[in-house]
């Protein structure tokens, strides 16, 4: 395998890795047990002083060993915590040190599946890590190539996530067309337009055929986060008043806690005191104390996963029910799919203004899509289709491998880039 180049989508829930020889078909790799994806996480593990990767860091804390779970890391780059260091275990670590403790792990599994040391690497980057800063957004780019060159990878390019999706969509084309490949990651939603065909595949530089490309800082963990906050943290006391009526709990507490790479900021003792305070006033004291177990017991990554598994249900049931049972606390609130597109629908809107404005990006009209190509596990939430294919009913609407097909695209990518 050492003609193969390495393509790596480090995503903000699942992380994939690709190689591809030149000419060739890109392969997955398997980057856990049998399993294609990876999910982005980790487990500092203060019984045995082990790092747990992926789904074991999931069982690992799920299964209630003490230690410190990390998830959906990528939202941070590119904002402020990433100059900032946090406590794991007897030592403080930055961000990028945490997101290089990832990408190695990723780079000891590719060179398991190589017979040479890989240094080249082309890393997937959604169209915006961050909307409203381009120095911002440059930065983040920044932050995820020196964490990836600290980890031996000395030649780092990237290249967008939708392209990439819609490059491996394009290996299978027999005839040119004008795609809008619509990628709902994670963290990030990233819209592009492209002109593919089999023989504009054989170019080595595809910069003429991107007409336009947009992207919103909106994925799967902001719908995870709307839905815990209009389901779940009411439970916990948002929207509360103090006893007295005369003012309202304050609600960031509860926002950080439904927010997935916020939650960990909330383990602190002030944190907890505030909690034990705000009981004392408040006129619904008890869920006050269910919030103060939720951060003695480090529970809040259990409950968004609970509300991350109510969501996908979502996707094919009109309802479910959001649990959490543990020792000393149960947490059960039921949701409707029209009750969660209600609490999700700013986010859906956003989706539906970065397509708009990928169309006048490109100088063309709905009328000029042919196809649109769905990928990312957001894409499969029914409002985020009906979204992003309802300007386009005359397209052929193409779902690509929702978790594969960018790591395909970017391994099929560095083979082009490297040989």
């Amino acid at each position: 395998m050492s003609a193969s180049f390495a393509g790596l989508d480090f995503g903000t829930t699942n992380s994939t890795l690709s190689l591809c020889a030149p000419g060739g078909a890109p392969r997955l790799l398997p980057v856990e047990g049998d399993h294609l994806t990876i999910p982005s996480a980790l487990f500092f593990s203060l019984e045995d002083g082990q790092t747990y990767f992926g789904r074991r860091a999931v069982f690992e804390y799920v299964d209630g060993a003490e230690g410190r779970f990390m998830r959906a890391l990528k939202s941070i780059l590119g904002s402020s915590l990433m100059k900032e260091t946090t406590q794991v275990g007897r030592q403080r670590m930055s961000f990028e040190a945490l997101i290089g403790t990832f990408l190695e792990h990723l780079r000891k599994t590719l060179e398991r599946e190589s017979d040479a040391p890989v240094d080249r690497i082309v890393l997937g980057r959604p169209v915006r890590f961050v909307d409203e800063s381009d120095a911002a957004d440059q930065e983040a780019e920044d932050q995820l190539a020196s964490a990836a060159r600290a980890q031996g990878f000395a030649h780092v390019e990237f290249q967008y996530e939708p392209v990439a999706a819609a490059l491996y969509f394009e290996s299978g084309m027999n005839a040119e067309q004008v795609a809008l490949v619509v990628d709902i990651g994670g963290g990030t939603s990233d819209f592009s337009i492209l002109r593919l065909g089999p023989e504009r595949a054989r170019r080595p530089d595809r910069a003429d055929d991107i007409l336009g490309t947009t992207g919103v800082h909106v994925g799967g963990t902001d719908f995870d986060r709307l839905l815990n906050i209009a389901r779940m943290q009411p439970l916990l006391g948002l929207g509360s008043t103090t006893a007295d009526g005369k003012r309202t709990l304050p609600v960031w507490y509860f926002n950080d806690f439904a927010t997935w790479h916020r939650i960990n900021t909330l383990y602190t003792p002030k944190v907890l005191a505030d909690i034990r305070s705000l009981a004392k006033e408040a006129a619904e004291p008890e869920k006050l104390k269910r919030m103060e177990h939720m951060l003695a017991h480090r529970s809040g990554h259990r409950l968004a996963g609970a509300v991350e598994r109510a969501k996908i249900a979502l996707t094919h049931e009109e309802e479910a029910t959001i649990s959490l049972r543990e020792s000393g606390l149960t947490l059960e609130a039921p949701v409707t799919r029209a009750e969660f597109e209600a609490a999700t629908a700013e986010l859906v809107e956003r989706i539906d203004g970065a397509i708009a404005a990928s169309l006048q990006l490109a100088g063309i009209g709905p009328e000029a899509i042919e196809t649109v190509i769905l990928t990312g596990g957001g894409a499969q939430v029914p409002a985020v289709a009906r979204a992003a294919t309802a300007r386009f009913p005359e397209a052929r609407v193409a779902l690509s491998d929702a978790f594969g097909s960018v790591g395909l695209g970017l391994g099929l990518d560095a083979a082009r880039r490297f040989a």
